[in-house]
């Protein structure tokens, strides 16, 4: 950015938003967060997910017909739309006033007006971890931040398996071997494959926390120790 401003780049995951209900509780403490951060000079990039909403529309399409990749793309897309305007207005008064629905088009965002700049799902074929990293790209930010409803990646899922060992720090070539290549509007992974391609490609760092973790959040924000797995 031309104004200098360290910026960072924070994939907001949908479980967060909508874990079964919109959860304004932890959007008000969200917002508290970021606007105090904002007040020391800094600036966001905030991509959101769909969670529990595209999940509903999907299922129930999945009962009445059968469902494309693509048509199952496209709901969950809306979902992620749905929930940058909520996001966008609750930040109003720092926020640019348009959504990014496509990363690769910046002419009206790369100087955005305000603090932050809201994002959402752009087309089938393409996550919103994908945004994340191709606007953090255009940018120029080398740093990510996953917000998601798991403290650490595990190197198996802990939910099946109770020998599941969390991981600290990871390298993109092992942790690309754990998720594969292609992306699955299905798939149920930590970072999304083609995102993390890219990601290794142009030397990103991405930390995935707890998003319900606030003050560790804060802490990483800060430059300070935090909880969660580094991908790098």
């Amino acid at each position: 950015m031309k104004n200098g401003k360290k910026i960072f780049v924070i994939s907001l995951g949908g479980s967060l938003i909508v874990p079964n209900r919109i959860d304004w509780a932890f959007l008000k403490k969200f917002k508290s967060l970021i606007v105090e951060q904002i007040k020391k000079g800094r600036k966001f990039i905030i991509i959101t997910g769909g969670g529990f909403a595209a999940r509903e529309y999907q299922q129930a399409a999945f009962k009445v017909t059968d469902l494309t990749n693509e048509d199952r793309d496209w709901l969950g897309i809306h979902a992620t739309r749905m929930n940058a305007h909520l996001v966008r207005t609750i930040f109003r008064k720092y926020a640019h006033p348009v959504i990014n629905k496509n990363p690769n088009d910046l002419e009206d965002f790369y100087n955005f007006k305000g603090s932050i700049m809201v994002a959402a799902g752009w087309r089938p074929g393409f996550s919103t971890d994908y945004d994340a990293v191709v606007l953090g790209k255009y940018f120029n930010v080398k740093n990510i931040i996953n917000l998601s409803n798991i403290d650490y990646v595990c190197d198996k899922d802990p939910k099946k398996f109770n020998d599941a060992k969390k991981i600290k720090e990871i390298s993109w070539a092992d942790f690309r071997k754990m998720v594969g290549n292609k992306w699955d509007p299905g798939m149920n992974v930590p970072f999304d494959p083609v995102a993390s391609k890219i990601a290794q490609e142009h030397n990103m760092e991405v930390a995935i926390m707890n998003g319900k973790n606030l003050k560790n959040l804060e802490s990483y924000l800060n430059g300070e120790k935090f909880k969660g797995t580094v991908i790098k």
